[in-house]
């Protein structure tokens, strides 16, 4: 673990789907997609000293995944998931478990100085030990202009304030976020009847964002840049089985390109591919195919 790492730190869990229960959080997802695609990475989160730890370690072990899961005395997380007719999930997420408390450690700090690329969301942040852990070390990298901080946002449930965004806002410089939750922040932040475009360049301008990233399902996505022209991808038409996990790997691919070198469309477009795939799979961490991960070569 001496090279620089892209890594995922926040919630590790169980999804409980209908056909059994399928390792996920958006972390654990992130990085999981970012080592198929190439390149080191890491997961950063907290299990704990039960069977369902030892087993969240041990699948990603199996998936030759990099992790740093600190146990301590909470259960590690469970989210019982229900699908609709769209393959769209619901999500229960139990509270009061072992990524509600991720300790700041020496390891954790280490970890940051070598950190090229960070994941993180709003939803391990929902509770004050955590928060505080993500914080530091985002801190803690190196502010040579070349790593990226990526909030990709992730809305669960009611796990969020105004506050946790806005302190997201400002420690990141790439932004991933859904229409539906543009809304939201819409609402919060008050740009009331603002385009959701318009909406992108305020936040780009207003927090000096490399990027913003905004997804619309089945009608597209944009990436918009600091400056210049935005890109813009339609969504591909696939039969899906879910779409658990697809937002976290379109992050993944986007990332990982734009740290291979490729122009900013390069990435959207692989991005876009690698989540449209991951929707035809059921679970979070399918098998990529070749032809994927073969672009970054």
């Amino acid at each position: 673990m001496n090279d620089p790492l892209i890594v995922g730190i926040g919630e590790i869990l169980w999804d409980v789907l209908p056909e059994g229960k399928k390792l996920g959080g958006a972390p654990s997802n992130f990085a999981y997609h970012v080592s198929q695609l190439g390149l080191a990475s890491c997961v950063a989160s907290a299990i704990g000293g039960d069977a369902l730890g030892q087993e969240a370690a041990g699948t990603l072990d199996g998936k030759r995944v990099t992790h740093l899961l600190q146990r301590v005395d909470f259960p590690t997380g469970t989210v019982q998931v229900e699908l609709d007719a769209r393959g769209v999930p619901r999500y229960d997420i139990r509270t009061g478990v072992a990524w509600d408390n991720i300790p700041y450690t020496d390891a954790l700090d280490a970890l940051a100085e070598r950190t090229r690329a960070v994941c993180f969301g709003s939803l391990a942040q929902r509770s004050p030990v955590s928060r505080e852990t993500i914080a530091r070390f985002l801190d803690r990298m190196p502010d040579d202009g070349d790593r990226y901080r990526i909030f990709d946002i992730n809305l669960r449930q009611d796990f969020y304030t105004k506050e946790v965004i806005e302190r997201s806002l400002d420690k990141c410089n790439v932004l991933k976020i859904n229409d539906e939750e543009l809304v939201i922040v819409n609402r919060l932040f008050g740009y009331p009847g603002i385009d959701l475009q318009d909406t992108c360049r305020t936040l780009i301008a207003r927090y000096g964002l490399r990027y913003l990233i905004l997804t619309l399902g089945a009608n597209g996505s944009y990436v918009f840049p600091q400056h210049g022209e935005a890109s813009f991808c339609e969504t591909p038409k696939v039969e899906v089985a879910d779409t658990v996990g697809a937002g976290d790997s379109f992050t993944a691919g986007f990332c990982s390109a734009l740290l291979r070198g490729k122009t900013m469309r390069e990435a959207h477009r692989l991005a876009v591919d690698v989540s449209a795939y991951v929707c035809t799979q059921h679970g979070a961490m399918p098998v990529l195919p070749e032809s994927l991960k073969k672009r970054l070569e």
